[in-house]
């Protein structure tokens, strides 16, 4: 055993032995050393064993012994929030130059200890089951963080996210508005047709946003809306405490999978630019079948557990009625939207859709608009020129100070034509000439008449409507020739000799 140096175990054998009575020769015999070895250990045992450097580090001196007990801990029972670095930053300023800031993670570790003797209970999380046919959960989702493009325009929009709890079986659509009502009920019910049948429970969020700016009794409107559309298809409907986030896990959860999923399409596809939103949407619905094709027999086995669908579909709109102005335009949420004149003076019945408006007068549908949505600072209006270009070809020098004449520019080749009307033209010509232009439009459409001024400005021509109907086929006429063979007069004369022989 010279030179090599002794391992614990085996002074810990040795004194074992010599515990049990044996001698010292025959312990250190049975333990493998020498006599003199077991000499050393023994007396070595009877002094105090200094502590090794290691050691040292391991126990260090408490640093914060002197403030720890009488200023931190009653700081934390107090706020128990408090963190390492706002404690560290009190005591420094409370004993000048006693405690530097390479301490802080000594504090953290005394803080840490702390909160798990002496800190507040944490919220305890209990996992559920999902049972097959039983919850469905639907929510929206902001969507722009996928920076999606409509003709190289940033295109802001929400997606609304149906999930069934057992087989993530989902659906989305594109939401341009907020989280209304009427997003919620045609996302939900476009979901549930989609699947082809209803589950027993379906649970949303607060909706907050929803709710923001609406007053006790439209919120209370709301939600009476949202239990019966839920009434009519059988489902229990309820909502997560509000604030409570986490109560809508699944879904949440969902949504960073969806967005994730759809974020790694457009990366394989090489461009986030559409040509449409109608484009965007056939988009998203290829993502969401290619999940739903993965887990068709996870569906098939909780289509087992589902309820039938109602036979009609419940109304997924919100009503306003609105009066048609002399200006033949109508107000809707605050954006100013033109109708055809033949309305002015009428009240409209509007069903409120999440991208559309539809009219009708009583029963009977008039018109459908594109839903524009009102911005804080904005004053958005929907002013289509078809609408009023006949009474403005009768008016034609109205077109000059009419407060919408800028949207009656379709096009900026249109708006270059008027100022070189301006510019060339007396001011009633002027006008005529460019109210003409919109005519020619409303006939062989913008697209067509907008080419052709581009390319008379090119030349330096002055696009006149005269100019502009020579370059343009010909209305063909709509007269039917009849063609009339005409009979002899002797054809008559045998006829009344027939009439006599009878």
């Amino acid at each position: 055993m010279s030179g090599s140096r002794l391992k614990p175990k085996e002074v810990e054998t040795y004194m074992e032995y010599r515990a049990q009575g044996y001698t010292q020769k025959v312990a250190a015999t049975k333990s493998g050393f020498s006599i003199r070895t077991a000499k050393r250990i023994e007396a070595h045992a009877k002094q105090p064993v200094p502590l090794k450097k290691s050691e040292e580090r391991k126990n260090p001196k408490d640093p914060f012994k002197d403030v720890w007990e009488t200023e931190a801990v009653p700081l934390l029972e107090k706020n128990p929030k408090l963190q390492a670095l706002t404690l560290l930053q009190y005591v420094q300023d409370a004993h000048p130059g006693q405690y530097p800031d390479n301490l802080l993670r000594t504090l953290q570790r005394r803080v840490q200890a702390w909160r798990a003797l002496f800190g507040p209970e944490k919220e305890v999380m209990f996992l559920q089951e999902h049972p097959p046919g039983y919850q469905s959960l639907s929510d929206f989702t902001d969507a722009n963080d996928l920076n999606v493009t409509i003709k190289s325009t940033p295109f802001s929009h929400r997606l609304y996210h149906f999930w069934m709890a057992f087989s993530t079986w989902e659906y989305a659509t594109v939401v341009m508005g907020g989280e209304s009502f009427s997003a919620l009920s045609e996302g939900l019910q476009g979901a549930l047709w989609l699947l082809g049948a209803v589950p027993k429970t379906h649970r949303t969020d607060s909706l907050s946003a929803a709710y923001k700016n609406l007053s006790k009794n439209a919120s209370e409107d709301f939600t009476k809306s949202y239990e019966a559309v839920c009434e009519q298809y059988g489902m229990i409907p309820t909502r997560n405490n509000k604030g409570v986030k986490h109560e809508n896990g699944s879904v949440e959860s969902s949504h960073r999978h969806l967005k994730s999923r759809m974020d790694q399409a457009l990366m394989i596809r090489g461009s986030r630019d559409f040509d449409s939103v109608a484009d965007y949407k056939a988009f998203l619905c290829q993502c969401i079948n290619r999940h739903n094709q993965g887990i068709r027999n996870l569906v098939d086995e909780e289509m087992k557990y589902l309820k039938p669908l109602p036979k009609v579909k419940v109304g997924a709109f919100e009503l306003e009625i609105v009066r048609v102005t002399s200006s033949s335009t109508a107000t809707i949420r605050q954006v100013r939207y033109s109708v055809p004149s033949r309305l002015i003076g009428i009240n409209l019945k509007c069903h409120l859709y999440d991208d559309r408006i539809e009219c009708f007068v009583g029963s009977t549908p008039v018109i459908t608009l594109e839903r524009l949505r009102w911005k804080k600072g904005t004053r958005p209006r929907k002013i289509n020129y078809r609408h009023v270009v006949e009474w403005l070809a009768r008016k034609p020098h109205s077109f000059r100070n009419y407060i919408y004449r800028e949207d009656l520019f379709l096009t900026p080749a249109f708006k270059t034509t008027w100022e070189r009307y301006k510019e060339q033209l007396d001011e009633r010509t002027a006008c005529r000439a460019y109210v003409a232009l919109l005519r020619l439009s409303a006939e062989h459409g913008e697209e067509t008449i907008s080419c052709h001024l581009e390319k008379l400005l090119s030349l330096g021509s002055l696009p006149t409507p005269a100019v502009l109907g020579d370059l343009l086929p010909k209305k063909q006429s709509s007269q039917v020739t009849v063609k009339v063979d005409q009979r002899e007069l002797k054809a008559y004369d045998q006829l009344l000799n027939n009439k006599e022989n009878l």
